[in-house]
C-alpha cells in the first residue's frame, strides 16, 4: 500500500497473498495445514511485504472439494482448528498490520448442509427444496436429467434423489461435484442467509471476502438446454445460461450496502470467469464489488504483444467504472506460472514440467512486470519461492475431485497445492511435524524459505525487494494508466512518473534505452552509458 493512500482506499493498490490453509503450515502435526499454522507464519508474511492475506475456506465441511463444499458457514472445521484460532489469527494479523480476506462460497453448499439434508428427508413438497434447484427428470419415467447442463467437474450437472420411501425422486443441480448442490438465489431466504453470513464475519473483524464462483449464482429463467456437449470448453468464452447472468449484479448491490455499513473499507473480490474483461468490469461498478480477478491476464502467455494487449484492455475496461485493475499469475486452481511458462502455450492447467530453468526465469520477469502495473496484485503462496507445479504426483495421492470424473476439468490441481517448504530439512521441510497430506518432491528443501533467505538473487529476496520498492516508490501502486515507450520488438517498456519498467520477453539479449538508475532486475542487466543490455526473459525497474 503506497503511503499516500488513506485506509479508505487501501485495496486499490494492495498486494494480497493467497493462503491455501491446508498447504501453508501445519500447527498440530497431523499432516494438514491449519489456522494455528497460518497464525504462526504471519510474521513471515508481514516481512515479505504484503498488505492483506486471503484465506481459502476453513469452514465446517466434509471436504469433498477441499472445503469449497460448506456445511456450516459459521463454524470452523476441526481439520483447520476452532473459532478461537480464527479469532486469534484475525487479531494477530491486524496487530502486524495485515488485513484478512476470507472466502465466501455462495453458489453452492455441501450436501451435508442442514437445509439440503432436511430437503431430502422431507421429500417432494418440502419448502426447503425451493432453496436449491430440484426438478423432475425428463423422459417417460423421469429417468433423464432435467436439461443437458454439464458439471464443470465432468458428467451431468444433475443427480437424482431417492424419495423417503425409496422410490426414484427428483433431480438436483450441481455445477460442480454432486456433493455441492447449487443454491436457488431467487429464493429470498438464500439472500437473507448470506447477508447474515457476511455480517457474522465482518463483526469478527475480517476486512473482506473473496467471492467464489461469483458469476454463477443466477441461472437463466427456465434452465434452458445449451444444445451441445463439451460445455466446459466454452467456460470463459461465452455467457452461459448458468454463468455470468445479469441478475447477479442485483445481489452484489445488496452486498455492497452491507460492506459499507462497516468502517475501514471492507471489500469483496469477485472470482468471475467472464468472456471478456469488459464483462468482468460490470461486477465492480461503484455500487457493487470492489475488485474482480483478471483471469484474462492470468491466461496470457509470456509474449510481449499479447501482454501489451491485455494490459491495455484491462486498464481501459476498469477506468470507466472507477475500479482498479487486478493482476494475478497463479492460484490454487491453475498450474503454477513457473511451470506454465516453462513450455509452449497450453492453457492454465498443464501436465508437463517443461524447462524448469526457463520457467523460473520467465516467472521472475513476469512477477516484476505484474508488480509494476497500476492496481492491485495477487500472489499465491509459494510463488515467492519460485515453486514449480508438482506434475508427477502418483494417482493414488491425488485428491482433486475432478480427477476422478470424466470430461470435466483435467483434475490436476493438486500439483499447485503441495505443502510449501519452510526448511531445508526436517519432517515435511518445516510444514509440520507429521508429514504432509500431499507428498513433497525431492529437492523441495532447496527451494525453502530457509534456503533462500538472505541469499542475493534468490526468488524470495527478489519478491521481498520488489514489494519494499513498490511501497517506497510514489509512482507505483494505484492508478489507471501507463505511458508506453518505444521499444524493440518483443520488449515492453512503460513509464509511471519517475519510474520505468522494461521487460524483454524474447529468448535473446536485447539492447534498450537505459531509463535512469536500476532499482531491481529479475536477471543481471548490463548498463553501458545511455543504453543497457537486457538478458533474455528479464524485467528491469528503473528510476530517474
Amino acid at each position: 500500500m503506497t503511503e499516500q493512500n488513506s485506509p479508505a482506499d487501501w485495496w486499490r493498490d494492495a498486494v494480497i497473498y493467497q493462503v491455501y490453509p491446508r498447504s501453508f503450515a501445519d500447527g498440530n502435526g497431523d499432516g494438514m495445514g491449519d489456522l494455528e499454522g497460518v497464525r504462526s507464519r504471519l510474521p513471515y508474511l508481514r516481512d515479505l511485504g504484503v498488505d492483506a492475506v486471503w484465506l481459502s475456506p476453513f469452514y465446517a465441511s466434509p471436504q469433498a472439494d477441499a472445503g469449497y463444499d460448506v456445511a456450516d458457514y459459521r463454524v470452523i472445521d476441526p481439520v483447520f482448528g476452532s473459532m478461537p484460532s480464527a479469532d486469534a489469527l484475525i487479531r494477530d494479523a491486524h496487530d502486524l498490520g495485515l488485513r484478512i480476506i476470507v472466502d465466501v462460497v455462495p453458489n453452492h453448499s455441501s450436501d451435508r448442509h442442514d437445509w439440503f439434508e432436511r430437503a431430502l428427508d422431507e421429500g417432494p413438497g418440502s419448502a426447503l427444496r425451493e432453496r436449491y434447484h430440484f426438478r423432475p427428470g425428463s423422459g417417460p419415467d423421469g429417468e433423464l436429467p432435467p436439461n443437458d447442463w454439464e458439471s464443470v467437474f465432468g458428467g451431468a450437472a444433475w443427480t437424482r434423489t431417492r424419495n423417503p420411501d425409496g422410490t426414484p425422486g427428483d433431480w438436483y443441480l450441481h455445477l460442480f461435484a454432486p456433493e455441492q448442490p447449487d443454491f436457488n438465489w431467487e429464493h429470498p431466504a438464500v439472500a437473507d442467509e448470506f447477508r447474515s453470513i457476511l455480517r457474522y464475519w465482518l463483526d469478527k473483524g475480517v476486512d473482506g471476502f473473496r467471492v467464489d464462483v461469483a458469476h454463477g449464482l443466477v441461472k437463466a429463467a427456465g434452465l434452458p438446454d445449451i444444445g451441445g456437449p463439451d460445455q466446459v470448453k466454452l467456460l470463459g468464452n461465452a455467457v452461459m445460461p448458468f454463468f455470468d447472468q445479469d441478475g447477479v449484479h442485483e445481489i452484489y448491490r445488496s452486498w455492497r450496502t452491507v460492506l459499507d455499513e462497516y468502517p475501514g473499507e471492507r471489500i469483496a473480490v469477485a472470482e468471475a470467469w467472464t468472456p471478456t474483461v469488459e464483462r468482468a468490469a460490470l461486477y465492480v461498478r461503484p455500487d457493487e464489488l470492489h475488485q474482480a480477478f483478471n483471469f484474462q491476464y492470468l491466461a496470457t502467455h509470456w509474449d510481449a504483444d499479447e501482454l501489451h494487449r491485455v494490459i491495455d484492455t484491462s486498464l481501459d475496461a476498469m477506468r470507466p467504472v472507477g475500479a482498479p485493475a487486478t493482476w494475478v499469475l497463479s492460484n490454487h486452481d491453475v498450474t503454477r506460472h513457473a511451470t506454465r511458462f516453462a513450455s509452449p502455450p497450453a492453457g492454465t492447467q498443464i501436465r508437463e514440467p517443461g524447462d524448469r530453468e526457463l520457467g523460473l526465469r520467465r516467472a521472475r520477469a513476469a512477477t516484476l512486470l505484474m508488480l509494476a502495473l497500476p492496481g492491485s496484485a495477487y500472489l499465491y503462496q509459494g510463488e515467492e519461492l519460485g515453486l514449480p507445479d508438482v506434475t508427477d504426483l502418483p494417482d493414488e495421492a491425488r485428491q482433486d475431485p475432478s480427477f476422478f470424473r470424466a470430461a470435466g476439468q483435467d483434475g490436476f490441481r493438486d500439483g499447485c497445492r503441495v505443502p510449501i517448504p519452510w526448511t531445508k530439512d526436517g519432517s515435511s521441510h518445516g510444514f509440520g511435524d507429521g508429514g504432509s497430506w500431499l507428498p513433497q518432491p525431492e529437492g523441495w528443501g532447496e527451494l525453502s524459505v530457509e534456503a533462500q533467505t538472505g541469499v542475493p538473487g534468490s526468488t524470495l529476496e527478489l519478491y521481498r525487494t520488489a514489494l519494499r520498492i513498490r511501497r517506497e516508490q510514489a509512482d507505483l501502486g494505484a492508478g489507471d494508466r501507463v505511458e508506453w515507450l518505444p521499444a524493440p520488438e518483443g520488449v515492453l517498456a512503460f513509464r509511471r512518473g519517475a519510474f520505468t519498467c522494461t521487460a524483454n520477453a524474447t529468448a535473446e539479449p536485447l539492447r534498450v534505452t537505459a531509463n535512469g538508475r536500476v532499482l531491481l532486475a529479475s536477471s543481471p542487466v548490463t548498463v553501458e552509458g545511455d543504453e543497457a543490455v537486457l538478458a533474455p526473459d528479464s524485467t528491469v525497474w528503473w528510476t530517474v
